[in-house]
């Protein structure tokens, strides 16, 4: 189905597509893991949500990362129920493309997680990552419990300040309490294991986080 690509800005309830009842197929475990992609995942893991432009790059991001168990693509913060990749990408349903992480705190820190978040792409561009434009690419911390709310504004401050000082622009990053994880199709799961070669349009800034001087990781 073709759809013209809205203008940037998110759609209104009136605006966006009506979606579906019913879940995306998608797949059933982790190619490079070969753990569950949607649960049941081992007590005493954590879950964190992260939107830092093309699923595909930002997932490999964080499965290469110790300490995390398993990741999955899928779409956040939008209005249509069980959107299509398609549809996502056409604006109208305001959704973004996210990264699900779930991790051993007794390996890696959220707030570890928050430094590469920030680091691996640029989170002052609004509504696009470099030449992939569009509300699907804007940068965001989506949280899935309430002890995520306080570390995530601190490093989202801590990395404005940093960048800022290199002359970069405000940080527009977007934190807010997490939804509902729509899980993206099978085929952009775990998309560069799959693709070695295929298409990386993450970039991050050379600034480095300051998490670790001046915030507590947990």
């Amino acid at each position: 189905m073709f759809f013209t690509r809205k203008p940037l800005g998110l759609p209104t309830a009136a605006e966006a597509l009506p979606g579906r009842p019913t879940a995306i197929p998608t797949a059933a475990s982790h190619v490079v893991s070969g753990h569950p992609l949607k649960g049941p995942y081992p007590p005493g893991l954590r879950t964190a949500v992260f939107a830092l432009g093309c699923f595909w790059g930002a997932e490999r991001k964080f499965w290469q990362q110790p300490g995390v168990y398993v990741t999955a693509v899928g779409y956040v913060a939008g209005l249509t129920p069980n959107p299509t990749y398609e549809e996502v990408c056409s604006g109208y349903t305001g959704h973004t493309e996210a990264v699900l992480v779930v991790f051993d705190p007794a390996i890696v820190s959220y707030e570890a997680l928050l430094k590469l978040f920030f680091e691996s792409h640029d989170p002052t561009q609004g509504m696009r990552q470099g030449n992939d434009v569009g509300t699907q690419y804007r940068s965001g911390i989506y949280l899935t419990d309430v002890d995520q709310d306080a570390p995530a504004k601190a490093a989202k401050a801590a990395y404005e300040s940093a960048l800022r000082s290199r002359g970069f622009g405000p940080v527009t990053t977007e934190i807010a309490p997490l939804e509902t994880f729509y899980f993206a199709e099978d085929g952009h799961q775990q998309y560069l294991a799959k693709n070695p070669d295929g298409y990386c349009g993450l970039g991050g800034t050379g600034v480095a986080c300051p998490i670790g001087t001046g915030i507590a990781a947990r």
